[in-house]
């Protein structure tokens, strides 16, 4: 069993914790959010005042945050409280170089750490089948995959500090990309009279496969299990798609890197969003494309 602190209970963070409390492991957590907090109670984990007092004599200190500032920001509370050693494993998904200023901070303070951004969505959480993308040095990450272990299908090492981050952010604009572009080819067999069903057949079969379509396609019924057949309530919300999209196209403008169809993607969905729908599934873009939002 592993003292485990837990900084962040929200949709991810609390199936996530739970998983380890299943994994036998005392799991010690903390949130601003009251509800979350009770959530994360009735689920077994041992709730404590501040983040601070989660930390003290934690082995493992974890933590699922909104974005870099508020990585940052905990980290700058939490090193102190944390004995020489321990394993800090953030698993928000945040910008490169606010993850490897979370590397420092936690190194200077004698800590090891990874950056673990996952993909899989609270549906994954639940289920303990995310894909963890941990970037860190070979020692941290020896440490850290046993623990990620309860809460994974997958964990990729992928290589030094920020480089977990750096897979998210790629993962997540070809994830965008290929949304709207399934999305146009549904609208466009629309118009043409081309059934879902029929298009779904072909395509899911071809080379047009891919994820977007077979998994999680955007109009009902070829996939039962997608949001489209629940009105689009969000495994993955646009919202978020839209703040991946934007850590994307920060990370290409810094790295010189040329992202037309990212930088698309990424209008689009600001657009979705601005129009009030970022709270809806990420797949429902659909939707837009085929001019059914206002």
């Amino acid at each position: 069993m592993t003292t485990i602190a837990f900084i962040g209970l929200g949709n991810m963070g609390n199936p996530m914790a739970a998983n380890l409390v299943k994994a036998g492991h005392q799991v010690r957590g903390f949130d601003l959010v009251a509800d979350n907090l009770t959530t994360a109670a009735a689920n077994g984990v041992t709730i404590s005042d501040s983040a601070a007092a989660a930390v003290d004599s934690a082995e493992i200190v974890v933590t699922m945050l909104p974005a870099g500032k508020h990585v940052l920001a905990v980290y700058g509370d939490i090193v102190a409280a944390a004995g020489k050693g321990t394993l800090f494993i953030d698993s928000s998904t945040i910008d490169v170089d606010s993850a490897r200023k979370a590397h420092a901070i936690a190194s200077e303070a004698g800590m090891l750490s990874i950056d673990a951004p996952v993909s899989g969505g609270v549906g994954g959480a639940e289920a303990g089948t995310l894909t963890f993308m941990a970037g860190g040095s070979k020692e941290a990450f020896a440490k850290g995959e046993p623990i990620l272990q309860p809460m994974a299908g997958k964990v990729v090492h992928c290589g030094d500090a920020g480089a977990g981050q750096a897979a998210k952010i790629c993962n997540n604009m070809i994830l965008g990309i290929s949304m709207i572009g399934v999305g146009e080819a549904f609208v466009l067999a629309e118009k043409l009279g081309l059934s879902h069903q029929a298009l779904f057949d072909v395509a899911s079969t071809s080379s047009g496969q891919c994820w977007s379509l077979t998994t999680y396609c955007p109009v009902p019924g070829p996939v039962p299990t997608s949001p489209a057949n629940r009105d689009y309530k969000p495994g993955f919300a646009a919202a978020l798609m839209l703040k991946d999209l934007k850590l994307a196209q920060e990370a290409a403008q810094s790295a010189g890197a040329v992202t037309p169809l990212g930088a698309e993607a990424a209008q689009l969905y600001a657009l979705f969003d601005a129009m009030g729908h970022g709270g809806t599934d990420f797949s429902g873009i659909v939707k837009f494309l085929r001019g059914d939002v206002a």
